[in-house]
Formats: C-alpha cells, structure tokens, sequence
C-alpha cells in the first residue's frame, strides 16, 4: 500500500491527508441505513492506512454519524493525529424535516452537541454547512469567530456557498476553507467556485467524488433504490439517462485497469488532480470500502489520460442533468 499523499490545508497550520473520509453514509440517512459496526471498522482501517482527515456533520443520521465517529476516535486513542471536521447550520424536527438556521444562538447550542458527540474538546475544522440566507452572512460569521477565540474550533470553513456568498464571509473573517460537489460527472465547481478558491488561497475538500457510488463501476444501469435513498430523485439513475453513464464508467473503468486501478480509484485520483481541489472526500461503508479508497495515492493519471477522460465522458453525456448535488429536501430557513 503506497504512503498516503498529504498537503498543507490552505492557510492552516493542518498537515492532511489529501483523501478525506465522509461519514454521510455513517449515518444512514438518506442512504438506506447503515452498518454502526461496520461503519466502526470502516474509521478504524482508514485511520491505519494513513487518513488522518474525517469530514462529518450533525445532520448525517441525526447525530449518529457523529456518535459513530466519536467512538471510533475514542478506541483509536490519538486525538492529536487525527483532523475532524464537522458542521453546523441545519436543524430538523421530531418528522427529520430539515431547514437551514445558522443564526449565532443555533450554532452555538450546535457546536456543544458535536462536541459531546465527538468526544473532544475541539473541533479542527467547523463548517457552516448550507447558506441560510434569512440570516446575515457577517451575523454567522461572527459567532464562529467567537468559537474560534474561545478555543472551541480551530479553523473555519463553508459548505455549498457560491462565490457570492463567499465574499461578504471573507469580509467578516477568515473563510479556510469551501466544501463544493465535484466529480467526473458533476464539473459545475471548474466555473467560479475552485478558480475562487484558488485566487483568494481557500482549501477545498470537494465532496461527491464518486457521484453517489455511480463512478465506483458497480452499478449496471437497470438498479432501483429503495425508499428513503436519495438516488431515487438524481436524473442520473433513471432508466433514461442511467445507462448512459453506467456505459462511460465500463470505458473509464478499462483506462482505469490499465493502470491498475479500480474505477473508484481513478475517478478520485482524477479529481485530486484538478487545479483547486485541495482534497477529495469519500465515503466507506466497510473496512474494504475503506481500503480501496486509499489507493488513490502515490500515483498519477498522464495528461494525455485525462484528455482522453474528458473525451468518454462528452461522448456519454453530452449535457449536464438535474442539480449539482441531489439530497433529501432542505427547507430554507
């Protein structure tokens, strides 16, 4: 197994590793419920492979994911090699009808529930996850620096903010980082976001990078999902446009041999290698799961390679479908 590839996180004093594991599906929600032991042993084999950054968030399972990630952390026993990131700014009710609330009372009441979800005293990177545009950008900000200063969080990042949105933050504090969706098939960030992101020296951790299991070549284009999977709304995998892209992965996944790679691998590795992306987050449901997604490192996709990746998926789906990112309805605030 090659050494993980790490990186200085923007203009944080974080060392991390460039794969980021996501916790999403540690939660079940929106993902067809998950295995908690399993899940368990999917932290703990990525923390042994070399990843040291975890990305989660109070919404994923309705604080399970967290709880999940806690316990993984406390039988790891070395808080201080691990970065964890978590989020806040969405509530739900006693129905997991979620809305967006990142005025400063919200985050926080929110930031002392992952806090005790998570087991530690701080939190490396704290998010606010969705834009709430009922509350003033300056008004959010303030209140995770005040986190900051009180020593509660270290850094401060957003999630799913436009450029636009990003600006009045940085006029307010510092803004360390952008969490964006990005991948193969969803390439909406190369327009403003990572260009953004790379002039004012933001970190990215973009999330997605296996376009909700689409990309890992698993799938044959005739799949239903169940209730309660958010894939059942994703233009993506209806029967219409599914084949199409099943058809793209078995040519990527051939290139992707080539190198021997899995398709998973390459469709990460290719992301990793996009001007502005700083990491790539994905998730593990199993300690397998978990290995392979490590071997993204210590290797290169050629340049000729990624032009001719640009060329399969063209010639696939020539026309972008549906939204950026599909997830289970998010009330505006």
């Amino acid at each position: 197994m090659a050494l993980m590839d790490m990186i200085s996180f923007g203009r944080t004093d974080l060392h991390v590793s460039r794969m980021v594991l996501g916790t999403w599906v540690t939660g079940g929600w929106a993902w067809g419920g998950a295995d908690d032991e399993a899940s368990h042993r999917a932290i703990l084999r990525s923390l042994e492979l070399g990843v040291n950054f975890i990305d989660t968030a109070p919404v994923y399972g309705f604080g399970k994911s967290e709880e999940v990630v806690g316990q993984a952390l406390k039988e790891w026993g070395r808080r201080d090699t691990v970065v964890v990131a978590t989020k806040c700014g969405l509530e739900w009710d006693e129905k997991e009808r979620i809305r967006r609330n990142s005025r400063p009372d919200r985050i926080r009441s929110e930031v002392e529930a992952s806090l005790a979800r998570l087991g530690v005293e701080r939190i490396d990177l704290y998010q606010i996850h969705w834009p709430d545009t009922q509350t003033p950008f300056e008004d959010s900000m303030e209140a995770m620096k005040r986190l900051q200063e009180e020593g509660k969080i270290r850094w401060i990042g957003l999630s799913n903010f436009s450029p636009e949105q990003v600006r009045p933050c940085l006029e307010t504090g510092p803004v360390h980082s952008l969490q964006p969706p990005y991948n193969l098939f969803e390439r909406g960030a190369e327009a403003e976001i990572l260009p953004f992101c790379l002039e004012h020296e933001v970190a990215t951790l973009v999330y997605g990078g296996l376009c909700r299991g689409l990309l890992t070549g698993k799938f044959k284009g005739n799949e239903a999902f169940p209730r309660g999977d958010l894939r059942r709304g994703d233009p993506k995998f209806k029967p219409d446009r599914f084949k199409h892209y099943v058809k793209a992965v078995g040519e990527l996944g051939r290139m992707a041999a080539s190198y021997g790679k899995t398709p998973a691998q390459f469709a990460l590795r290719w992301a990793l290698q996009q001007p502005g992306v700083t990491c790539v987050i994905a998730g593990a449901r199993t300690p397998a799961q978990a290995e392979d997604n490590t071997g993204v490192s210590g290797w290169m996709i050629s340049d000729d390679d990624l032009k001719k990746i640009s060329a399969i998926v063209a010639r696939h789906v020539p026309t972008p479908v549906g939204p950026e990112f599909m997830a289970p309805r998010v009330e505006p605030a």
